[in-house]
């Protein structure tokens, strides 16, 4: 296992401090505020182990503050319903006293149903393309410092853009469809528990997919002169999956308009399987402080 997987794993280990509440670490953070993947996972996890006999299979979310990488995170619960299907948690994660987000989460017994799925997009082998570290040398003279920096470190998800076009200028090119697919998986095996994969799942959830907001205008989110957050964030579980496994994240952004984007994924298995379905709305701002790329 590899440390940085090592690491995200104990992350979504919390202490448990009451019987509806939970402690979190923080990684260290890049930037000056907490990773959002990192605080819904956590949140999915506190969340969880406060039902029995359900698994998640939806999950909705609201950023609030930014979290604060130097403290650890405390997670309260709040039992909103048990039923004989269906159970419903509220989970509020909480710094300095204040609440800087909130998850509400639904759980359902397992049972048979109909069984449909939109298909997996075409997209090249994982295998084919350039790893993480291959893409920085690669491309090093074109992207942004923070971009730079985002791809020569070692990360816990292995992240394999499927069009590498958008991250270098293309100036001489027609603007871009506002989509793209990504390969992910967690860069290492992870234990068998299906509940550690759903947490890893929802902390990938949350990389790459407010960026695809910027691709038609050939931006990115590592441009300096783009501020940008994430507002709110859905997820819903379909079928089982390995995280550790490649997993395809289509990627598309129906809008994006008064300083907001809007952008929606799907997550397939390698063999073609739609195993979850994510939305997220963030901030886009465009700052008039910093330079244009």
């Amino acid at each position: 296992m590899s440390q940085a997987v090592a690491a995200l794993i104990a992350l979504l280990d919390l202490e448990r401090i009451g019987e509806n509440s939970f402690r979190g670490a923080c990684a260290p953070a890049v930037r000056k505020r907490v990773f959002g993947g990192q605080i819904i996972a956590q949140a999915l996890v506190a969340a969880s182990r406060t039902v029995e006999a359900r698994e998640p299979h939806s999950l909705h979310c609201y950023f609030l503050l930014p979290g604060d990488p130097s403290i650890p995170i405390t997670y309260e619960v709040e039992r909103l319903r048990d039923g004989a299907s269906f159970a419903t948690r509220r989970c509020e994660a909480i710094q300095h006293g204040r609440t800087i987000f909130t998850l509400t989460a639904s759980f359902q017994a397992e049972e048979p149903g109909l069984d449909h799925a939109l298909p997996m997009p075409d997209a090249p082998d994982p295998e084919t393309l350039m790893t993480r570290a291959q893409m920085s040398q690669a491309f090093a003279h074109m992207m942004p410092s923070a971009m730079q920096r985002y791809f020569t470190i070692e990360g816990p998800i292995d992240v394999r853009p499927v069009d590498l076009g958008r991250y270098y200028a293309k100036a001489d090119r027609a603007p871009l469809p506002a989509h793209q697919n990504i390969w992910m998986r967690a860069n290492g095996p992870l234990p068998d528990d299906p509940a550690i994969h759903r947490a890893v799942l929802a902390y990938l959830s949350d990389m790459t997919l407010l960026d695809t907001a910027l691709v038609k205008h050939q931006r990115s989110v590592f441009d300096e002169d783009i501020q940008a957050a994430s507002l709110d964030h859905a997820l819903w579980f379909h079928r089982p999956f390995r995280a550790d496994d490649w997993l395809l994240y289509a990627q598309q952004s129906p809008t994006a308009v008064g300083g907001r984007g809007l952008a929606r994924g799907g997550l397939y298995s390698r063999d073609g399987q739609l195993v979850a379905s994510v939305m997220q709305e963030g901030l886009l701002r465009l700052r008039t402080d910093k330079p244009a790329r």
